[in-house]
């Protein structure tokens, strides 16, 4: 399975690659992490990374321990069915 890329900060690589979005849910499926975000044309996309990887980008928000990552800004990149 092909994941697609998180970030919590801005990317300094490759930037016109990258997409704004914001988080609205994150939720487990099937070993996965599914990450439902808005991006900047108001659609909704799901991006679907490892666990480890949902615990790295969270770690990294501008968020304290006891907040919720909904309503972060998050960086993406899809990769699933490219």
């Amino acid at each position: 399975m092909k994941h697609d890329r998180i970030h919590a900060k801005q990317p300094t690589h490759d930037l016109d690659r990258w997409e704004t979005g914001t988080i609205e849910r994150i939720r487990e499926c099937d070993g996965h992490c599914v990450v439902d975000v808005v991006d900047a044309d108001g659609k909704s996309v799901e991006l679907v990374v490892t666990l480890a990887i949902r615990d790295l980008f969270v770690s990294r928000l501008d968020i304290d321990e006891t907040q919720s990552p909904v309503g972060s800004q998050i960086w993406f990149r899809r990769k699933r069915g490219q």
